[in-house]
């Protein structure tokens, strides 16, 4: 299972008082106001706690202060950088709600127990996510439709997704 969970992207600097603008990798950026610290994946130095002093949004932008950084020069390095959090810090889930990053690789199989498959990619459409399958030995994936009359059973712990084979998927 994934321990840290990526939350946005710093882009640039905001103003000349060390601001940053995050572009939030996150579906709910509104997150960001009830974090007081995020971990900053800084490369060849490794991970860096930081302390959020505030946060306000602009456009598709998250603005975010740190108590660390208080000139444009010494957020200017930081461009790029990925922001992360731990599994603790993340949002609860609902009832058969998982976190994309534990589904990818999961082995995908018919209500039969026929291995079809392994998940590579979820893919978030708006309407409802798609995941993308890859069958052993070939390039071309399927997308199978992450909808209650598709997906029959997420079993994480055993790395299982059951699938009800609709006609015309395979």
């Amino acid at each position: 299972m994934t321990e840290y969970f990526q939350i946005g992207i710093i882009s640039k600097p905001h103003g000349l008082h060390g601001e940053v603008n995050v572009f939030p990798t996150t579906d709910d950026p509104a997150r960001f106001k009830k974090l007081k610290k995020v971990i900053m994946e800084s490369g060849r130095d490794g991970r860096i706690e930081l302390n959020v002093q505030s946060v306000k949004f602009f456009k598709k932008f998250v603005i975010v202060k740190f108590k660390e950084f208080n000139t444009i020069e010494d957020v200017e390095k930081l461009r790029g950088k990925e922001l992360i959090i731990p599994r603790s810090d993340a949002q609860k889930l609902g009832k058969n709600e998982y976190y994309a990053s534990d589904l990818i690789g999961l082995t995908i199989c018919d209500e039969e127990g026929n291995e079809l498959g392994v998940l590579k990619e979820v893919i978030s459409t708006g309407a409802n996510d798609v995941y993308e399958m890859q069958r052993e030995g070939e390039e071309e994936t399927i997308l199978i439709p992450a909808i209650s009359d598709c997906i029959k059973n997420v079993d994480i712990e055993n790395g299982l997704i059951t699938i009800h084979v609709m006609d015309g998927l395979l």
